[in-house]
């Protein structure tokens, strides 16, 4: 038997160490290679640490909420082998597939250094240092990696899924990229690095490092920009309807139910019932074909303490009732706002919504949250004079108005979609009925 010594990986250029959420496995279980092990947090993006090896877990060095530096051994597990120590050597796992993989594993497993590997984890996806090895024996590049389908966790790169890589790569000179990720690589092509203008900080400057949250945010905003056509359209919405009912009810509301009556259940109310209307706004573009999402999930994008955004997803919008999204609603911002967002709660949205008028802002160009089609943007309520239309005759009148800013993916919605389903949000909340109860 052989000892081996799970280490917390590095995480990112600014993280230094992390705090151990939960231990996903107990002493005594048996571990497979690329088996999650703990879950630890890190900038409030919660992440999990793999095993390296096949093993029991014989020893925890840490306990939950303990706070661990990078570097740090923090859990022993004893594997089948020799009887030294190891540290960043994994054995062989125990997985059937062709002789010619189990060579190439063999060989990248054996030769694990506890160096820094050519492949990191600075993007959007972890990879464990068994797939980094492999990787690196292989010649696989980080941009060839990050075509490779991943079939764990949020779409982590297991082991059988580089060995499969490699097993259908044939022939193909490394750093190539195999016939079956070849087309969506194709259909959104990564722009040829440029290099960026210096910056030059003076002695009085502050320089500040991105938290990791920061630096995966600036990522996927680029990588947006970078795949979709970017288009908005623009409408104004009488809300003084809503405005005055909201009034005759929050008080009531919060003796109630002992939560505030905000307007943004209402507004992803109405925004619901136009994707049910229009569900072609409801749908995600995979290479050359259009997939329609069967429900709708709502994201909304809330802002965090240190300035960051996380977007929480309000799961089948279109099947709660008004109390059942304020509850919804509140429930998901205050989560945010103290960081106890569950992994589940920030996944599986098929369309956003963000309030660019709590900041002030009477409109927004917000940029697409990929995988998405769409953004809907609410400017901030304003008391204006507006026309009113009546059968006596046209007037003056105080009215309270917002403008909705609607970014649309235009190589698969056109204008007159993007502007059609905009209008429907507006028709709905300016049809709001007085009379309601909630």
């Amino acid at each position: 038997m052989a000892k081996f010594e799970l280490k917390l990986p590095k995480m990112g250029e600014s993280v230094a160490e992390a705090t151990i959420t939960s231990w996903l496995k107990e002493v005594g279980e048996t571990i497979e290679a690329d088996e999650a092990v703990l879950e630890i947090a890190t900038d409030k993006v919660d992440s999990e640490v793999p095993s390296e090896v096949d093993g029991v877990l014989i020893e925890k060095l840490f306990e939950a909420d303990a706070v661990v530096q990078v570097g740090q051994t923090i859990a022993i597990i004893e594997t089948e082998g020799g009887d030294e120590a190891e540290t960043s050597k994994a054995s062989e796992p125990a997985v059937e597939v062709t002789p010619e993989p189990v060579a190439v594993a063999e060989k990248a497993v054996a030769e694990a250094k506890e160096t820094v590997a050519p492949i990191t984890n600075d993007g959007d996806r972890f990879y464990s240092p068994l797939v980094k090895n492999i990787a690196k024996q292989e010649g696989i590049t980080q941009a060839e990696l990050d075509t490779v389908p991943g079939t764990g966790k949020d779409g982590r790169v297991t082991k059988n899924d580089i060995l499969s890589y490699i097993e259908n790569r044939g022939s193909a000179p490394k750093g190539a990229t195999s016939p079956a990720t070849a087309p969506a690589q194709a259909d959104t092509p990564k722009p040829s690095s440029k290099p960026s203008t210096p910056v030059v900080a003076s002695g009085d400057d502050e320089v500040i490092e991105m938290t990791r949250m920061g630096k995966l945010i600036a990522k996927h905003m680029v990588d947006s920009v970078q795949t979709s056509a970017h288009v908005q359209s623009f409408i104004e919405a009488d809300v003084t309807n809503i405005w005055n009912w909201r009034n005759k009810h929050k008080d009531s509301f919060k003796k109630r139910e002992g939560e505030n009556l905000t307007f943004t259940p209402i507004f992803m109310e109405a925004v619901a019932k136009a994707l049910r209307d229009f569900p072609m706004m409801n749908i995600s573009v995979q290479g050359e074909s259009i997939v329609k999402k069967k429900h709708i999930n709502l994201g909304m994008a809330a802002a965090l303490p240190d300035g960051n955004l996380i977007v929480p997803v309000i799961k089948d919008a279109d099947q709660l009732n008004l109390l059942g999204m304020a509850k919804k609603v509140n429930d998901l911002a205050t989560r945010a706002r103290q960081g106890q967002l569950n992994p589940d709660d920030i996944q599986g949205g098929t369309y956003t919504v963000t309030n660019v008028g709590t900041f002030g802002s009477i409109m927004g160009t917000p940029i697409i949250n990929q995988p998405q089609v769409g953004i809907l943007a609410l400017g901030a309520i304003r008391k204006v004079p507006a026309v009113i239309e009546t059968p006596e005759g046209d007037f003056i009148g105080i009215r309270y108005r917002m403008f909705l800013s609607h970014s649309y993916d235009h190589r698969v919605v056109n204008g007159a979609l993007g502007g059609q389903f905009v209008k429907a949000v507006k028709d709905y909340l300016e049809a709001w009925d007085m009379d309601r109860e909630i």
